[in-house]
This record gives structure tokens, sequence and C-alpha cells, in this order.
């Protein structure tokens, strides 16, 4: 890059410095997927109804590993093997169980089959290639009934969605995509849907809720096989309706398949995951795939950019909202202030409802709009629907204050793409008089090319640009940096500007932030939001922005 970006501490002319990982606790922790819910009382279910559902079926895929097993007797129903379950990792299973055994990047689940079948795993799903894998392994227990697929990862969620009674057909399940705003949507709804009477469930990034039951979240959307038995546990718990984001890593893994959505909200789409994706297309082309009318019975789509507008081009019945319009639904009065927004909100054949945002920003009113449009157009009472929107306090990690006596605004936001960067800086801006300071960092092993628009955003609309570490995984820090150095406007990278700093140590990054803060000002800690661990080399840290801005403000206050 040519240009010499003061380290706090030290000069960074462009040459690697060693990057120190802030850390809240010595302990390190190798990160492990919680155990997912399961059903108190499974529905035993035979071979022949899972094997009815493979959309692919494989049955002479490998000599003697067809649906039959290992044993002889390759094409009989094995009709004494109940199962009462399902998973795709073999640490989980518990007796009764099938196994899912999946290809994988790097490993075939096949390799696992032997401890699923210690654990008291019944029977094996997986494809031809894993089936010969069993057959091969020297300690595979003969007469295990294997069903063969040709796409095991697309005929597990049928598979699943069998064996657990199909619980999606019997609850209202409302599903939220997009690139930003997701999170914020799917609490909108659960207000919503409380409001109106419901007892709710609630799936996404920041937290699995089954009525007042908190879980943690390990994905936004979840495998298969835990998605189906978590909507199970919700049935058994009284639960009639449901909020999930469904993001387009699962729809692309057909880890939603074979659920049943009332309705189905787009939000936006800009420019994330083409790590996973090959191109824009590609991505909009798998949010675009829960929007047909097999898989969601109403539409309500976002037509404030042009993807939303392609997508209401594919769905004729969509109904459409847009702040501004022209759209089905539509923003008037509006009234913006620090902590929320009041407007009209006006839908369809003269609807005509008082909506309070208690979140701040136009793109909460966008998200808080798309909701109420969903439950409206799914049968929901629109005047509780806006009641429940308006008591929400809060979604954990999005536009979160943290408040510590200190004279200016101190924000935790989970904004992780250009366009999430953009819109949080424009948001703040007319909140505060003084300055924007913002801490940023872009994540590991993700999409490489927003890198540049990340650290362009944060270093053209803040006033101060801390840039520091997210979640580097298995990538080196500094590599990351160094992309979003990259994209700093030629005329803020010179030796003295100081708009621009680097600090690998995310700690002190945020602690440096809040030194600079005066009076007025506003401190924006963003990219992580509600995670509570930094993750590199496949080892988890604790740290919690909130935690460690809130450590940061009572010393400042201290000292």
């Amino acid at each position: 890059m040519g240009a010499t970006l003061r380290h706090l501490g030290t000069d960074h002319p462009d040459a690697r410095a060693p990057v120190r990982m802030a850390v809240l606790a010595p302990t390190k922790v190798v990160s492990v997927t919680p155990p997912a819910p399961r059903p108190a009382a499974p529905r035993p279910c035979g071979l022949a109804d899972l094997r009815a559902v493979l959309t692919a079926p494989a049955p002479q895929a490998a000599a003697g590993t067809g649906y039959g097993g290992l044993g002889p007797g390759g094409g009989e129903d094995w009709p004494g093997v109940l199962v009462r379950g399902v998973t795709h990792d073999s640490r989980q299973v518990v007796p009764g169980d099938l196994y899912a055994a999946l290809p994988g990047a790097h490993v075939h689940g096949a390799r696992f089959t032997a401890a699923a079948l210690a654990a008291g795993a019944v029977a094996v799903l997986t494809d031809a290639d894993g089936a010969g894998r069993i057959a091969a392994a020297t300690d595979a227990r003969p007469g295990v009934p294997v069903l063969v697929s040709a796409d095991p990862r697309r005929d597990l969620a049928p598979v699943a969605a069998r064996i657990h009674g199909d619980p999606s057909a019997r609850l209202r399940l409302l599903g939220v995509t997009g690139t930003n705003g997701k999170t914020t949507t799917a609490f909108l709804l659960d207000a919503g849907l409380r409001a109106a009477g419901h007892t709710t469930g609630l799936i996404g990034t920041v937290e699995t809720r089954i009525g007042p039951r908190r879980l943690a979240s390990a994905h936004t959307t979840p495998e298969a096989s835990d998605l189906q038995a978590l909507l199970a546990v919700m049935l058994e718990e009284g639960v009639d309706a449901a909020a999930m984001e469904v993001s387009s890593h699962a729809l692309a893994q057909h880890r939603a398949d074979a659920l049943h959505f009332a309705g189905a909200l787009f939000t936006n789409l800009s420019q994330d995951h083409l790590d996973f994706h090959p191109t824009m297309d590609d991505y909009f082309e798998a949010k675009a795939s829960l929007f047909t009318p097999d898989r969601s019975q109403a539409a309500v789509i976002g037509v404030a950019d042009a993807w939303g507008r392609r997508l209401a081009a594919r769905r004729p019945d969509a109904i459409t909202f847009a702040v501004e319009g022209p759209a089905d639904w539509t923003a008037r009065d509006i009234t913006a202030g620090p902590t929320g927004s009041e407007l009209l909100a006006r839908g369809p054949g003269g609807l005509r409802v008082a909506l309070s945002v208690p979140l701040p920003g136009m793109f909460n009113i966008a998200n808080a709009l798309g909701a109420l449009a969903l439950l409206a157009t799914v049968g929901v009472d629109p005047a509780a629907a806006a009641a429940g929107i308006g008591a929400l306090p809060g979604v954990p990690g999005r536009m979160e204050r943290v408040d510590a006596g200190q004279p200016f605004l101190a924000l935790v936001d989970f904004a992780h793409t250009p366009d999430a960067v953009t819109t949080l800086l424009e948001t703040v801006r007319p909140l505060v008089k003084g300055r924007i300071i913002i801490v940023l960092g872009c994540g590991g092993d993700r999409d490489r090319g927003k890198r540049p628009l990340m650290g362009a955003a944060a270093a053209t609309l803040a006033d101060l640009a801390i840039l520091t570490n997210d979640n580097p995984r298995s990538e080196d820090p500094d590599e990351i940096l160094a992309a979003m150095l990259a994209g700093v406007p030629a005329q803020l990278r010179g030796a003295g500007d100081d708009r621009v700093r680097v600090e690998p140590d995310r700690a002190a990054a945020i602690a440096a932030a809040v030194a600079e803060a005066g009076p007025q000002d506003a401190v924006v800690v963003a990219g992580k939001g509600h995670e509570s661990g930094q993750e590199q080399d496949g080892v988890v840290t604790p740290f919690d922005d909130r935690l460690v801005l809130r450590a940061a403000l009572d010393a400042a206050a201290g000292g």
C-alpha cells in the first residue's frame, strides 16, 4: 500500500507486526456444537417409511451395501428396526438413532460409523461412497441397515421430518432471509406473535428460544436433523408459532428442505458470503429458493433494492414493502429519534396501523415494516402485532447501547458487511454532535472481497477508524488487516493523517476508542455483536464486545 498507518503505540509501514489476541480469561476452549434438544416422546418410525421419502435412493450403489445393510438379505425392510431419532453428529447419537454419515469437505461421515453404532445407532443413511467405506471397515458391525442415497444431505431433511412427524406442518412457521436484518426481523416477528397471544419459538443467530426457555445457537439455521427435532420439541412444549432465520448456506445445503412455511420474508441483498457462493447471482438464487409457492404459502418481499424487485417479479402474489415505496406496505409520517421512530404503516386495502419502532435508524423502520407486513399477511391482527413490535426491548448485539455513565454514546453492533457498516455509520451520524469512532475487523475464512469495502466504509464515514481483529479463524490476522487497509482511500493513508489506525488487539482497540471519545461523540464497536468468543486456529477464547466495552468505560471513569 505504500502508506504509513499508525498502530496504537507503534508505526506500521506495511510490515507485519505480531498479533496479540485479546482474552477475558486465560482458559482457551475448543468450540463444540451444543447438543440439539430432542423430543421427550419420540415417535418410532420404520425403515420402510424412511425409504419411501428418499428423493434419490440408490439401492444398488455398492455390492452388499444396499438398503438391506451389511448382512444378508440386502433388499428386506428390516421390520424389527424402529428409528426414534436422527443425527449427523456421531458424538450426539443416542440409542435408537439413525446416523446420517454425510460426505464432508475434508472427512466423510462414514469414518465415524463405528462410533455411532457403539453409541446405539440402529441404522445409517449415507451415499454410495459412504456405504463402501462402511462395508470395508474391519470394525463395522454386520447386519446394520444402510439407507443409500445419491444425495444424503438433500434426503436428510425429509427423513428427519418423517422421523419427527413433520412438525413444521403443525406450526405457524415464519422464515426470514436476506443479507442484513434477519436477526432483528425475527425478533420483531416473535414479539408480534407473542402480543397476539401465541406461544412462540425463535431460531436464529443470537439464540434459540422454546417458549420462555433460551438455548445458545451454534448456527443461524441448524442442520436439518437438529432443526426437525427442535421443531418437534417446540410442539411438545406448547409452541404454536415460530420465527426463524433462514441463511443462504442452509438453503443451498438443503437444511431448510421439508419445512412448511406459513410465510417467508426477504429483507435485502448485498455482498456477503462470496467465499461460499460463486457469484451474487448464485447467492440470490439460494435466497430466492425459499419463496417458491411449494415452500412458503405467503411471500413478503422488501423491494428497496433491485434484488428484491427481481424476486417480487417471480412471485406475482407476493406482498411487497419499502419505507418510501412504491410497495404494498409503506411508511408515512415518520418521526425519528435517537432511540427509535414513530410512523404510520400503510398497507393493502387502505389499512393504516400506528407503529412504534423501538430501534433507531431507517433500516430498522424497514425491518419493522416488513415484520408487520408478514404478520398481517398470515392473519395476525395488525394492531396486536404493532403493539408487540413497539414493546420489544431491543435485540442483543444490534445497535445495543452500553451505558456506564459516560458523556458519549457507546454502541455494539453486528455489522459485518460493507452495506451494514455503511448503514450503521449513516444511522449514528445524526444521533451525535461530535465525532464517530469505529472499531472494526473482518472475519477470517469468509468473503475476502468485502474486506477492502468494509475498510473503505469505516475510513470514509467515521471520523476515526480503528481497524482490529475479528475472528481470524485459520487465516493470518495481519493479512486480513492488510486487505482492509487496501480499501482505505489514498487521501486518508498519509503519514500525517490520524483518521485510520491499526490495533490488532481487539480489547486494546476498544480501550483506545474509549480513550479518544469526548462529550457528544460516539464509540461504535462493530462486527461481532452478540458473539461471546474470538476464534483463531480452531480455538475460541472468551470475548464479548459488550463486556469489553463496559470494562473499558469503567476503567476510563475510574482513571
